[in-house]
């Protein structure tokens, strides 16, 4: 089996286990709104729901939960396509969409089975509030962060690589 796939199915069951067992510990152990300090001015664990996307946009369309669906089943099919075409090398570009793949399947598992996303993990500083993310989230945004930091690597390589072209 190609390494590539190896690490999309290592890191996508990881992600996507430790995202729903969170969720359903939070779910099952908390009551809606509460919260639990776990960092006094910083960190809470809060339970919150999420009928939109990020910061909840689109929370109160009648269109939301056909849009997600469609929005998250293109973005599985399309990460899927781009892991088949890596090169070997391409490690971490496996690695990042991986776990882009897992957040999308995390998210989209929850707007499936309760028609919104579970939200719990709560940041704050000084009177400001980062709104609740959850474990699926945070995978999207490492994710798109180190497919950012390949991109820019390969870039750079292909940079080296290239001979300066001469003007005439």
């Amino acid at each position: 089996m190609k390494l590539r796939y190896i690490i999309l199915v290592t890191v996508t069951a990881l992600v996507l286990v430790l995202d729903q067992l969170t969720k359903v510990y939070v779910d099952k152990s908390m009551a809606l709104h509460s919260s639990i300090t776990v960092i006094e001015g910083f960190f809470n664990i809060t339970y919150l729901r999420n009928k939109g996307a990020a910061f909840g946009i689109l929370a109160d369309s009648v269109y939301r939960l056909p849009f997600f669906l469609l929005v998250s089943s293109v973005a599985v099919l399309v990460i899927l396509v781009v892991i088949k075409r890596l090169r070997e090398d391409q490690k971490l570009s496996a690695v990042s969409l991986s776990l882009i793949l897992s957040g999308a399947l995390g998210n989209l598992i929850d707007r499936v089975r309760l028609g919104e996303v579970i939200d719990f993990l709560d940041v704050h500083w000084q009177g400001h509030h980062w709104p609740a993310f959850n474990i699926a989230d945070s995978a999207i945004c490492v994710g798109v962060f180190l497919l950012a930091v390949e991109m820019l690597m390969e870039e750079r390589r292909e940079r080296k690589n290239t001979p300066p072209s001469v003007v005439l």
